[in-house]
């Protein structure tokens, strides 16, 4: 492949990894991990509410990795309320799972900003050092993508497998009761997916651009062993 034409495919990983960074970054910092609707049971079956008397009992919550909102409703209209995870639900909430997803993120910006960078090393330098080439290249991509995904695996069980939704619902609050009535992803999360995405596409750019994956044998390894038996 012509030079310019690697250059350019690097150029555009590059850019790729660094929008990478920075929407992780952006991604931190919202609320908007979580939406869903939460339902005040115990004021429903004081009432018996049923059909459409259940949308007077149906709060909101949204919530990211530091802090949320929502509003609970129990028939005398809306109280929102604001939440933090640190320090206020650190003993609700399973807090190792929580960090670990706080932590990987953190990676995958560093990792991130390193791919961007050796990309754009490669796109307007020359390689000099095995992690500084395509080596490197796969390494650095790999390394963000796969955070992204123990991400998305750790978020996804912290708010399915242990419910957090209702916990958060559920905190300071004595007499009513709270159950999860619809809950879905939101947008930083797909973010993250994206992200994913896009930095094992890089690896298949890098690929694109003429490299061999690492650890790859050569096709003809097979031949030349044998025509060197052969002459023994």
């Amino acid at each position: 492949m012509p030079a310019q034409q690697k250059k350019l495919i690097f150029c555009t990983a590059g850019v790729l990894s660094f929008a990478c960074a920075l929407g992780t970054a952006a991604a931190i910092g919202t609320q908007l991990w979580v939406r869903g609707t939460i339902l005040c049971t115990t004021g429903a079956l004081l009432v018996n509410a049923t059909g459409p008397e259940l949308h007077k009992f149906i709060g909101e919550i949204q919530y990211g990795l530091f802090s949320g909102q929502r509003v609970r409703q129990c028939g005398l209209g809306g109280r929102p309320f604001q939440f933090s995870f640190f320090p206020d639900l650190l003993k609700i909430i399973p807090a190792s799972i929580h960090v670990s997803v706080i932590l990987f993120c953190t990676v995958l910006i560093i990792f991130a900003l390193v791919a961007a960078g050796f990309f754009m090393f490669n796109a307007f330098g020359s390689p000099y050092e095995t992690l500084h080439g395509p080596v490197g290249l796969y390494l650095w991509s790999f390394v963000a993508g796969s955070c992204g995904c123990f991400i998305m695996i750790l978020f996804s069980s912290e708010v399915k497998i242990h419910h957090l939704s209702e916990k958060i619902a559920n905190f300071k609050e004595g007499t009513f009761t709270f159950k999860t009535h619809s809950e879905q992803f939101a947008n930083s999360f797909w973010t993250i997916l994206v992200c994913s995405l896009v930095h094992f596409m890089n690896a298949l750019l890098i690929r694109f651009a003429g490299f061999e994956f690492p650890f790859s044998k050569p096709k003809d390894s097979g031949t030349i062993t044998g025509a060197v038996d052969l002459m023994y």
